[in-house]
């Protein structure tokens, strides 16, 4: 948390790879913020308390005074104009702001979709429901990933340092942080893909490394949360929706 008295909020979990974004973006364009935890883990974002900050009950949160606002890409795109950050991630020039829109657009149908459902099988289904996840549950999610994957690399990245050329853009920032989400759960799908851990390594070196590995703390420790006590209405909240996902 930055010391000082600032209007900007931002309710963050850093499990949460669309939160791991806004703050990787926040701290690298020296945006200065008020950290606000929120552990999804323990059912904050349930609270009475949150729920004066966003009804919707999920992070990232954005509050700028009075003003408060959801949803990564929004929160992203908000700051990025506010405080007139460097051109590449966002670009002035409408035909490459439509490509990172472009991106984005895809990312959520893709990325966002597939990725978190290895840390849902390999930690959160034990977790809540005490059960394991029969293997086959998450071949089948790798198998989807790597179709993604592949069309990642021949659509957006083909043979350029980044999504857009030769700097790093928000598009970057928001693959990243989730692919990071199964690279922390033990899946290896960066092996055998000499093009995408290439692409990687760019991204991390235009973060900062430090920064990145900062942000990525939890994910890539993992196991601790296998031990955590889980808010006991939480998993009663979740548990039937992953019951599910092991038929």
């Amino acid at each position: 948390m930055l010391t000082g008295r600032m209007a900007l909020e931002l309710y963050l979990d850093l499990i949460s790879p669309p939160c791991r974004a806004v703050y990787i973006f926040a701290k690298k364009n020296n945006i200065c913020f008020e950290f606000k935890p929120v552990e999804l883990f323990k059912g904050q974002q349930h609270t009475e308390e949150f729920a004066k900050v966003k009804i919707l009950k999920k992070v990232p949160v954005l509050k700028d005074g009075v003003f408060t606002l959801a949803e990564s890409t929004a929160i992203l795109l908000y700051l990025s104009r506010k405080y007139n950050t460097p051109d590449h991630w966002y670009s002035s020039d409408l035909q490459k702001r439509a490509r990172v829109d472009e991106y984005l657009s895809w990312h959520h149908n893709s990325f966002r979709r597939i990725a978190p459902k290895t840390l849902w099988i390999k930690v959160l289904i034990p977790l809540f429901t005490g059960q394991a996840a029969p293997p086959e549950k998450l071949q089948e999610v790798i198998d989807e990933l790597a179709a993604s994957l592949v069309q990642f690399e021949e659509k957006f990245l083909q043979d350029k340092p980044f999504i857009m050329g030769s700097e790093i853009s928000l598009a970057d920032l928001m693959a990243v942080v989730e692919l990071m989400q199964p690279v922390g759960v033990g899946c290896h799908i960066f092996a055998d893909r000499p093009k995408l851990a290439a692409w990687r390594s760019r991204v991390e070196e235009a973060v900062g490394k430090e920064l990145f590995q900062e942000a990525h703390e939890q994910i890539l420790n993992i196991k601790e949360l296998s031990s955590i006590e889980v808010e006991p209405k939480l998993k009663e909240l979740l548990a039937p929706t992953l019951m599910k996902m092991l038929k």
